[in-house]
């Protein structure tokens, strides 16, 4: 996924969120930004597992530029999926 744009991921997203369990009754709008924040960050935090960014990411989740008005809780699973799918590490507790 090195050469992928977050327009390119951006669609993707926008034609699976609603496969995913978090994404059942929820508008796309809600999880954009979960989105491209886990896109953004695989590429800040090149060889780290989730587990280890996921502390960071929470912590500046506020102070995001593309977060709109949701919250770390309601985009944590979005920016997990695009982070993984970035960096093509799957955790065994998805």
């Amino acid at each position: 996924m090195a050469n992928t744009t977050w327009t390119d991921e951006d669609k993707f997203w926008r034609d699976s969120y609603g496969t995913r369990p978090y994404g059942e009754g929820i508008d796309y709008n809600v999880l954009e930004g979960g989105y491209r924040y886990g896109y953004d960050a695989a590429t800040r935090y090149p060889g780290k597992s989730w587990t280890d960014v996921e502390p960071h990411l929470q912590r500046d989740w506020d102070g995001y530029e593309h977060r709109g008005e949701s919250t770390w809780q309601q985009v944590k699973e979005a920016a997990r999926d695009a982070w993984e799918r970035m960096t093509g590490r799957h955790s065994s507790t998805t």
